[in-house]
């Protein structure tokens, strides 16, 4: 009797207390219980709310978390289930947090510009898309500097598979000339639609994920230099995904 009271009393406080850990600058998780815990003869089922959101921004989720079970097994001490919600809920913090949104240039090192991440990836200008767009070397006859400005327009979709999940991404890629005075002019901007997997191990203790570009489209969106068929573009800024930008997300 005194154990089935202990474990009442802990039960009313673990379903009201709330239990927040911070994952990185910014995100937190709240893995409170969700409900009383079930005791079964062999195991104990806690069912916790994995409910991620932006660092010192706690809100409701717009997103419904579903029930589910985990199939029965015996041969491990201790197993642990995600649904689509956490990730769900991950996805849309990070977003809110503006994680998703990179600049691409030829810094030197890692800084603040613009307000968006800066990632040192690559050394192109405007002569090598003057050679794919004519119109650009009627507005650039010195070769300058180009920025990529990378931004996820809307919070990316998860969908759980087994081993993996799939993330569809709908963004958008400014292309940006670096004037001799620190000034920038957009050249153009590109809608991007992307189809990745994520593929999830455990390593040194740790979940880990890689990331893999299935599919990618590209349309123009916007342009200071006319029209152009983006197809030709399509190339070059693959590469520069595949080559540069996968691998520094698979490196986190």
């Amino acid at each position: 009797k005194i154990i089935s009271v202990g474990f009442l009393i802990f039960s009313v406080l673990s379903t009201t207390l709330t239990a927040v850990m911070q994952i990185d600058d910014l995100a937190e998780v709240d893995y409170s219980l969700s409900s009383l815990p079930a005791v079964f003869q062999p195991f104990i089922d806690l069912d916790l709310k994995g409910t991620v959101f932006p660092a010192g921004n706690y809100t409701d989720s717009p997103y419904m978390a579903a029930s589910f079970t985990i199939p029965e097994q015996s041969d491990s001490m201790l197993y642990l289930a995600f649904s689509e919600y956490f990730f769900q809920t991950s996805s849309f913090a990070y977003y809110t947090a503006g994680a998703f949104n990179m600049t691409i240039t030829e810094e030197v090192s890692r800084t603040q510009r613009y307000g968006l991440r800066t990632c040192r990836y690559f050394n192109i200008n405007t002569e090598i898309f003057s050679s794919i767009i004519p119109e650009v070397a009627k507005y650039s006859v010195t070769p300058y500097p180009v920025m990529l400005k990378l931004m996820s327009t809307e919070v990316p979709v998860i969908s759980l598979q087994q081993d993996a999940f799939t993330v569809e991404i709908q963004g958008s890629v400014e292309v940006l000339a670096i004037l001799p005075d620190s000034t920038t002019w957009s050249l153009f901007t590109l809608n991007v639609a992307a189809n990745t997997s994520i593929s999830l191990n455990i390593f040194d203790q740790k979940l880990m994920g890689s990331l893999c570009l299935n599919r990618i489209q590209f349309s123009l969106a916007h342009s200071s230099v006319g029209f152009f068929e983006v197809l030709l573009l399509e190339n070059i800024l693959s590469y520069i995904l595949q080559a540069e930008v996968i691998p520094s997300a698979n490196g986190k």
